[in-house]
């Protein structure tokens, strides 16, 4: 459960909002800036060592099962994996699992995020078969010196 303060609240009675912190998270809302959220370390703590827990065991689960099963277990939530080859998908599988252990370790979440949103792009190249023949086709001619990067 959240309870929601105004910063008035906590600047004028920061011990009462420090006793509804120790019954739960407390959201601060601010007039000139995005809400605060209010929580005791050892709450965080044991969120942060369930999320690592879940996500090894997840790994471990993904890992120990046949390629094809775990990439179907997934199907479930990313639909698109069906899209990929059968070799891809394992790889997906095996990515996956590895960053959302990652990101559970580091309490980063863009990691598991950025490997979805890169595998999806994968999958849309697969689902046209005429990018893929045009990216997997072999370069035949020199398109010259590559240009230096422009600097902002």
């Amino acid at each position: 459960m959240i309870t929601e303060v105004q910063w008035s609240e906590l600047q004028r009675d920061p011990k009462q909002v420090a006793r509804l912190a120790d019954e739960g998270d407390v959201r601060v809302r601010r007039r000139d800036g995005a809400a605060l959220l209010l929580t005791r370390e050892d709450r965080a703590h044991g969120q942060s060592e369930g999320a690592i827990a879940a996500a090894r065991a997840l790994r471990n689960v993904l890992m120990h099962l046949p390629a094809d099963i775990a990439a179907a277990a997934l199907m479930d939530e990313f639909p698109w994996v069906d899209l990929l080859p059968k070799s891809e998908q394992a790889l997906f599988v095996k990515e996956f699992a590895r960053s959302f252990q990652a990101s559970a370790e580091l309490g980063e979440w863009s990691l598991v995020h950025r490997t979805v949103h890169d595998w999806r792009n994968t999958a849309y190249i697969y689902a046209d078969p005429r990018l893929v023949e045009q990216l997997t086709e072999p370069i035949d001619t020199d398109f010259g010196p590559v240009p230096e990067p422009e600097v902002d």
